[in-house]
């Protein structure tokens, strides 16, 4: 992520294990998803800026998503995500 400019619609980055991530370095802001082993949110930092530490001691990974998706999708704490592989 600290390479780009922005993330764009449809584009994230799911890191495995994680409990706690930064924004030092980047040039955009970011929602940031605290998923469980069984990828249910347990916690959301939404637009999290430039320069800043969060963490979710529970969490099994993060999901990093271009800023304001978390909104656009009315994803909220306790909601099941699924997610495909594409190949």
């Amino acid at each position: 992520m600290l390479k780009h400019e922005a993330l764009r619609p449809g584009e994230g980055l799911w890191i495995v294990p994680c409990e706690a991530v930064h924004t030092f370095g980047m040039k955009f802001e970011i929602d940031v998803l605290y998923l469980s082993k069984t990828k249910k949110v347990l916690k959301l930092r939404p637009r999290m800026p430039k320069r800043r530490i969060s963490a979710c001691l529970l969490a099994h990974s993060v999901l990093e998503l271009p800023s304001g998706m978390a909104a656009a999708t009315s994803t909220a704490a306790g909601d099941q995500l699924e997610f495909e592989k594409i190949v």
